[in-house]
């Protein structure tokens, strides 16, 4: 069964651009971009990025120095605030004398039992801004070791690197504070030590020094006034490198939390990037098989039931291939049918030509000529069709979808077949509309592809009406769907075939019809205008009660277009 439908005077479309040669397309080719950063490392870049910014904060944003700092001089300064109390009321002379002064052997007397800590240093400076008292120098003073580090053989290697890490770290950073450094000469004078200048004129004072050797020091100055009058300066020198220890194990302790926590977030890193890597690798393989040519045996891998984006984009490439499989597939068998289809007219003008040259009959030679003409009428028609087919889907690929109101074009088409069956002479089947509901009808699509559907579909049913017979057309709505059906009193579609009607090239013509006077392609060409646009195309049978046949019934089922929003406020 095919189709009587609209000639269309448009010319075949030819691609004037001529194809490019395999070596051009080959050169033409883009380029695959080289990998710079791969994902991986991207993510591991990230992730320890991340940490190493904690990592160096605590290193440039350290207030546990400055705390301990402090916590050391202010416990030094309370503790020279006390002994300086106590030498103004044991050591300050006052008895037989009109001017009280500091008695020396007292102080020493005084410094010595009070016990001083073996790293804290005390000098005790007269009024006149002389050393009076030097706790490191009295008879009764403790002998000053200096503690040596452990030897390297005792750190071990991952120590010592650990150590070298560490200093090669600090060494570069920036200074937080500057420490200035703390002289003392073999025999100072409050001159040579501002502190000391300070508590003589009666204010105390406190700083973090370092000392020749580099080492870290505090140093508290307070004054010696048992009676609102200064008689001397007590200087209180401190050892303070266990600061500098305290934030040094701190920061190894950093350091190692530092080293657990990056080697997890790298074996997480790798983990985590090998779950996306790997999968994308394997597509990214087999889709280079696919383009290389490889064929059906290509199989892309399925990750369908991980459930996330990997997952999506799996089962998006195999649906992309099968649908290219399948298009490739149509494309063949479109191929072999139009040069089958062309080939039979091709060879009857081959044989009409070729007995037209051995005919002296004229009348004779004007009927092959007629018969050529004829074949040569088909082969355009035909190619016109085959035009039409192979540009319907890109076309509405292309297209803007717009509402396209079903209702108005199938009365605009009624009228146009009644108009037609009125001017002509020869007896015709009538054309009859019959809408169920209020709608809306519209449906969103192309509105030239829709109408060509309608009007092959209507063309076909008149074609097999017979004289004085009805072509009733139907509207409704089917839920979401707008339903048209084309109902003729023809013949019928025979048993089994209806759905080889559908195929291209398929023909079955009611008696009498001239032979090729349709390519068989209008049937073909409605399904495939109907499932672009998401719809579907069948046909059946009518029966009366006796089980007759009373003819054909097509139905073209479109989604519906959803109704426009209403631009006033509500």
């Amino acid at each position: 069964m095919s189709v009587t439908d609209t000639p269309r005077r448009d010319p075949v479309e030819r691609d004037l651009t001529a194809a490019p040669s395999a070596p051009q397309a080959k050169a033409g080719r883009r380029p695959r971009p080289r990998i710079a950063f791969p994902l991986t490392a991207r993510i591991l870049a990230i992730n320890v990025m991340a940490l190493g910014v904690l990592v160096a904060g605590f290193f440039y944003l350290d207030h546990l120095q400055r705390d301990l700092m402090d916590a050391k001089l202010d416990a030094l300064a309370r503790e020279a605030t006390l002994l300086a109390a106590a030498l103004g009321d044991s050591a300050v002379d006052t008895a037989g004398t009109s001017e009280p002064g500091l008695d020396r052997t007292a102080a020493a007397t005084l410094v010595h039992r009070l016990s001083l800590p073996i790293d804290t240093r005390a000098l005790l400076f007269d009024a006149d801004g002389t050393l009076a008292v030097d706790s490191w120098r009295l008879p009764m003073a403790p002998v000053q070791t200096t503690e040596l580090p452990p030897p390297d053989e005792d750190r071990g290697v991952l120590g010592r690197a650990a150590d070298a890490a560490y200093e090669w770290i600090t060494a570069r950073l920036p200074p937080r504070t500057t420490v200035p450094l703390h002289t003392e000469p073999s025999d100072p004078r409050a001159d040579d030590l501002p502190k000391v200048l300070s508590a003589l004129q009666g204010t105390a004072g406190q700083a973090m020094q370092r000392t020749a050797d580099a080492r870290l020091v505090a140093v508290v100055a307070a004054p010696i006034q048992p009676f609102r009058r200064v008689q001397g300066a007590l200087l209180l020198v401190a050892d303070a490198e266990d600061v500098l220890e305290s934030v040094r194990n701190a920061r190894f302790t950093i350091l190692q939390a530092f080293c657990i926590a990056l080697g997890i977030t790298i074996l997480l890193s790798l983990f985590f990037a090998g779950t996306i890597t790997r999968p994308v690798r394997r597509l990214a393989r087999a889709a280079e098989r696919v383009r290389a040519g490889g064929g059906r045996k290509v199989a892309i891998p399925d990750f369908t039931a991980r459930n996330d984006e990997i997952g999506r984009l799996s089962a998006a490439l195999r649906d992309m291939t099968e649908a290219l499989w399948v298009r490739m597939d149509a494309i063949e068998r479109f191929v072999a049918d139009v040069a089958h289809e062309v080939k039979n007219p091709l060879s009857s003008v081959l044989s009409a030509v070729d007995t037209a040259r051995r005919v002296d009959d004229e009348e004779k030679r004007a009927k092959l000529l007629a018969l050529v003409g004829e074949d040569v009428k088909r082969l355009d028609r035909l190619l016109s069709q085959i035009a039409d087919a192979s540009k319907i889907d890109t076309e509405l690929a292309r297209a803007q979808l717009e509402p396209v109101d079903i209702r108005a074009m199938l009365t605009t088409l009624a009228e146009m077949q009644g108009a037609a069956a009125s001017a002509s002479d020869a007896p015709a089947a009538t054309t009859t509309l019959e809408i169920e509901g209020e709608g809306p009808f519209a449906v969103l699509g192309v509105e030239d592809r829709l109408a060509q559907v309608l009007q092959n579909l209507v063309g076909n049913a008149r074609s097999f009406s017979p004289p004085g017979g009805t072509v009733a057309l139907g509207l409704r709505r089917d839920g979401a769907g707008v339903v048209v059906s084309v109902d003729d009193d023809g013949p019928g579609v025979p048993a089994g075939m209806e759905e080889a009607i559908f195929r291209r090239f398929y023909t079955f013509r009611p008696e009498g019809e001239t032979f090729g006077a349709h390519s068989g392609l209008g049937l073909s060409i409605s399904r495939q205008i109907a499932e672009a646009h998401g719809g579907r195309l069948a046909c059946t049978n009518r029966y009366d009660s006796a089980g007759r046949v009373l003819g054909a019934s097509f139905r073209l089922e479109l989604p519906a277009a959803a109704p426009a929003r209403s631009s006033e406020p509500g």
